[in-house]
């Protein structure tokens, strides 16, 4: 049984934590030993072109989260320091209030047709209309595995779209991927069906892609948090104030936003899913009022305690791709215990709304900069040539100071 609620995990060395996750989660040798070499060249090489080399990217956990009654570590895959580590302290505030509770509206994804050269544009339309059925049978000639798993075109849109030149027809193609991102599923249907489009509509198909603000692949996530382990009744209301001031001005919201996909992206990329995806339809959905948003939302129960929600698309998937070919990406979808596409994308959107709280809680009290400074001090003196325990006592020395700058590190570890 997996319990994330570990008091000073941070404390542990690397091959402790290592230790705890394997017994918890049952960790062959095999994959303990990918998370320390992660993938070969010849690998890299099958899956993009030009491969000279990798780059690493720290692939840590974040502990304390409690998603849908389910105790979960969170792999997340990150370059910037205090992301985990606010992750893992923002949800002991939610732990004992129920952790987060999340909800998914399914796993469809949308294929866009354009065509163009059309004459009666609104009777093309009602063309289309008229051969639906044709339309969606040829497609799914195209995927016979996927319709047997209950996936498939299950409807179609049709679109008239007005530009500076002309009214453009674009249909959608209303597809469930189920447990794939679907990318490519759709594509090659899209692509594969533009020929009858062209034939009912009388006009000239150019792009046939899907789309990434996937509207109809929403997931939802909820934590009520605890005002007192926030820092009290000031603090819940300036967060609030927060979240109103970002809903408001998109130069708040995008910094404010940002935050989110601190989490949701490290999670994402940890499993081998498209990161520029998720970012693109995520921004996309934050303007879908015609203005940018806010993605999340902050409000106070009650009790007097914090309560947030989000809501944000997530076409994220656990077969295809580089999901299923990365061997690091392999381990962590074990580390998280997900068995569909839709558990995943609601424990993405569950570190989202944490780490939104983290950082809101952390500008409305001592400010982003202390803690995050803390733990880039560790970068700089490794940047100096500090070693094993001397960065510890490099860090140290600098919190004391409040002095961050790199000559002063580089100091501070030259005198040690």
């Amino acid at each position: 049984m997996v319990i994330s609620r570990v008091k000073g995990f941070y404390q542990l060395s690397v091959d402790e934590r290592v230790d705890l996750i394997t017994k918890g989660i049952g960790l062959t040798e095999d994959e303990i030993n990918v998370l320390s070499n992660g993938m070969t060249l010849d690998l890299a090489d099958a899956m993009v072109e030009n491969v000279i080399g990798q780059i690493g990217i720290p692939l840590g956990v974040a502990a304390n989260f409690k998603i849908n009654g389910k105790d979960v570590f969170i792999p997340m895959a990150t370059e910037e320091p205090s992301v985990i580590a606010v992750a893992s302290n923002a949800a002991r505030a939610a732990y004992d209030l129920g952790g987060i509770h999340t909800a998914t509206s399914g796993t469809i994804m949308r294929g866009q047709i354009q065509v163009l050269d059309i004459c009666d544009p609104y009777a093309a339309r009602a063309r289309v209309f008229e051969n639906k059925e044709e339309i969606i049978e040829q497609c799914n000639l195209k995927d016979p595995t996927l319709v047997s798993l209950g996936g498939g075109v299950k409807d179609i849109e049709v679109h008239l779209v007005n530009t500076v030149k002309e009214t453009m027809l674009v249909i959608h193609l209303i597809v469930d991927t189920k447990d794939a991102m679907g990318a490519n599923a759709v594509n090659t249907m899209a692509e594969s069906v533009s020929p009858l489009i062209e034939k009912i509509t009388r006009g000239r198909v150019v792009l046939r892609i899907i789309t990434n603000l996937a509207d109809k692949r929403v997931v939802r996530a909820r934590g009520v948090f605890s005002s007192e382990m926030l820092g009290g009744e000031e603090i819940v209301k300036n967060i609030v104030s927060a979240f109103e001031f970002a809903d408001a001005d998109p130069y708040r919201a995008a910094t404010h936003n940002k935050g989110v996909m601190n989490g949701i992206t490290s999670v994402v990329l940890a499993t081998g899913n498209d990161t520029r995806a998720v970012e693109a339809g995520a921004h996309a959905y934050a303007s879908r009022t015609g203005r940018y948003r806010s993605l999340t939302t902050w409000e106070v129960n009650n009790e007097g305690n914090l309560v947030g929600t989000l809501e944000v698309p997530m076409a994220v998937g656990i077969i295809g791709g580089a999901t299923k070919t990365h061997p690091v990406a392999q381990v962590a979808l074990k580390i998280m215990g997900v068995k569909t596409a839709e558990e995943l994308a609601g424990m993405i959107a569950a570190v989202g709304l944490v780490e939104n709280v983290a950082s809101l809680r952390a500008l409305s009290a001592e400010g982003i900069q202390t803690g995050h400074m803390r733990l880039h001090a560790k970068n700089l003196a490794v940047m100096a040539g500090a070693k094993g325990d001397l960065i510890e006592k490099v860090v140290q020395k600098a919190v004391e100071e409040r002095d961050f700058r790199y000559d002063r590190i580089l100091e501070i570890t030259n005198s040690l």
